[in-house]
Formats: C-alpha cells, structure tokens, sequence
C-alpha cells in the first residue's frame, strides 16, 4: 500500500464568537476532507509536548515519527541544512527572520511579506557589517544566520510576540551581545535602504531589522526508508520542511508557484503528490503553510479560504488516488492567540480498517467520536504503517 499524508499547517483553532462560537475548520466549505473523516478512522494527535515550544519544526518531525527530544537542535539548523548552506561542527545556525518593529513592538514578524529578492538585497547590504556572522538569504523573510563558534541563546519566535516590546524578549545566553549587535546594526542599515525606502512608498510595511532565534548545531536522524522501509517524500512550499527531509533521507519534490501563503499552488502539491505514488515513492507528506499564516495574522477570512481551497486540492488526491490518505495539522494556530498551543489536533485515515462514527472532519467531532482516541505523533506512522 501507498499513503499520502496532507499537513494542513495551523488549520486547528479555538472557537470564535465571530463565527458563532465554531472553529474555520466547522465553518468552511470542505466535502473532500469530510469525506476522509466519514469514510475513515479518526482520532486526536498530540503533536508537540508540554516541554517544548509548539512550533512547526518540532510538530513535523515528531509527525514523522522523529522524537524531538532525541534529534531536534534547532529551526535555525533545519532550515540552514535545506539551504545547503555550508555547515561546520562549530557552527551554530539561527533562524534570522526580516521583521517590523514599530515603536518599540514587534508589529510584523514578516515584514510586511517583504519579497525573496527584496530580502537578498537588503542581507547582501547587511553582510558588510556584521562580519562575525555569515548571513543566507532564504523564502521570503525567512533567512538564516550562521554563527562560527556559536554557544547558543535564549531566543524568541517574532511571530509569538506581535504587539510586544521587543525589549521584553530580547536574547538570553552567551550569544546575547552578539544577536543584539546584529539586531542594532540591522537597524541602522535597513532604515535608509532603497528596498525599504521604495516598500514604503508603496504603502508597504519595511524591514527595519533582523531577528535571529532558535539557533542549533546540525542536527542527525536516522533515514526514513531504513525507519520504515519505505521511501518518502516531502512536498512544501518552505525551507524548514525540506530541511527535515534532508535530514531523513526523504526525497524533496518543489512544486513551481508554491508560496507558503494563499496564493500557494494547491492543486500543483496534489498532483505532484498523486505522480509521486505513481512512481517509486511510497509514502508522500504534502505539507500547506498557508492555513498557518493566515492563523498568524489573525485573518478568519483567509483561514477558511486556506482551508476551502485545499479541499479542492483534497478532491484532486481522492479522485485520483487508491491508496491510504491521511489527513491532519501539525498544531493548532488560533484566530484569537497568532500563534501555536499544545492542544492536540484531529487527524483522519482512510483507507485502513473499517470506519468510525465520525462524519465531518473538525476538532469537535473527532475529539468525541474517534475510535483512534488520543495518541502520541510519534507513534503515528509506526501504527498505520502496521494496520
């Protein structure tokens, strides 16, 4: 048997007296990934635990059956080795978003969703003044920063603290001085920059610093097929994702018009998913940021659209596909925090056993009427894999 698992990033969330006190998940339009609910085995997953920071990074892995607490360094060195950014035993790899501070809070931790280009230029500028660090531009406004001799810090995530003083949450550790430097420094370069200058004559929100978090060593896994022995694959619009499956000995498949937001290519991810079961793959991880980002800026309206839109994309995959689908977030992301929780999400699986009671796919009705009851991310794949 072949699966593909669909990564609905962030699409969990709370209820909102906007909605009449129903989740983006019970209000949207999605017959497709009610379909897999209804004719599935559904249950709650609990995907980050209560010790570690509910981010993507440690929520994926543990999905894929990799133990945080075992193999997770860092964000920072996930996405530096998705890059392919050089890497040594002694260097220490941050996470280096481009973000808005305005007076003194952190107002966007996107900058405004500043352009890929727009952000290699304004780190080429910045490389000149910060010579203690080696600076990679990524995605948009995610980037890393690569520190030599790193010790490590207490950082951050941006996007936990919009609307917060930054001087609140500021790095910790040995590393501090040195971040807060760049930080400074970053500042001073961005304000006069023609990137920033032409954004905001646009009406467009500037990069007015950088801000480097979750800095790691290289991280070490063992290989997915001598895990499972089966061959995986990772379908994702961002680096974190890929950097994973490097890590694992997954295959990358980079779908053109992939963004991360909105505007993704939905249906593109489906059928490169459906093509790669087709082929030699085994086991396919189509992963959506978009529901995530729209849960970060706190737009209900974009949540459900997110969600409708990879409904259709859900359909492609059902329409075209025999094999076993799995459905499921990573973590929450709520409307009303912007941010990630620990609660557990609902997941369904169709095309293993016989069907439960559920039938439509949100957290209320899969919380009550899964048969798989809560379990542990990490044992997730181990369990279908032997159903």
């Amino acid at each position: 048997m072949k699966y593909i698992l669909i990564l609905a990033d962030g699409a969990a969330d709370e209820p909102l007296a906007e909605l009449g006190g129903k989740t983006p998940l019970e209000v949207a339009h999605k017959p497709n990934m009610d379909k897999i609910a209804k004719m599935g085995r559904c249950g709650m997953i609990k995907t980050v635990d209560e010790s570690m920071t509910p981010g993507s990074d440690v929520a994926n892995m543990s999905i894929l059956g990799y133990d945080p607490k075992k193999y997770y360094t860092s964000r920072g060195a996930l996405e530096a080795v998705s890059m392919g950014v050089p890497f040594e035993e002694n260097d220490l790899a941050y996470r280096c978003n481009l973000v808005t501070i305005k007076n003194g809070k952190m107002d966007d931790f996107s900058a405004g969703h500043i352009s890929s280009e727009e952000g290699a230029m304004l780190f080429k500028s910045l490389q000149e003044k910060i010579p203690e660090a080696r600076l990679y531009s990524g995605v948009s406004y995610r980037n890393v920063l690569m520190l030599p001799n790193g010790k490590g810090s207490e950082t951050v995530a941006p996007h936990d603290i919009i609307g917060q003083l930054i001087n609140d949450n500021l790095p910790k550790g040995e590393d501090a001085d040195l971040l807060m430097k760049f930080i400074v420094r970053s500042s001073d370069v961005f304000e006069i920059h023609p990137v920033n200058l032409n954004r905001m004559e646009q009406g467009k929100k500037p990069a007015t610093a950088i801000w480097p978090w979750s800095g790691g060593k290289k991280p070490s896994m063992p290989d997915f097929y001598e895990k499972y022995h089966k061959k995986g694959a990772v379908i994702s619009a961002v680096d974190l994702l890929f950097g994973i499956a490097k890590c694992a000995g997954m295959k990358i498949i980079k779908v053109d018009g992939a963004t991360g937001y909105l505007d993704t290519n939905f249906m593109g991810k489906a059928k490169a998913a459906v093509d790669a079961v087709k082929d030699d793959v085994d086991f396919v991880y189509m992963h959506v940021e978009a529901t995530d980002e729209a849960g970060h800026l706190g737009s209900i309206e974009e949540k459900i659209k997110a969600i409708e839109h990879l409904d259709e994309a859900v359909g492609y995959i059902l329409d075209n596909f025999d094999g076993c689908v799995m459905l499921m977030p990573d973590h929450p992301t709520p409307i009303c925090k912007k941010t990630h929780t620990h609660a557990p999400v609902p997941f369904a699986v169709m095309g293993k056993g016989e069907p439960d009671s559920v039938s439509v796919y949100n957290e209320k009705e899969v919380a009550e009427k899964g048969s798989y009851g809560l379990i542990d991310a990490v044992n997730l794949l181990d369990m279908i894999f032997k159903e």
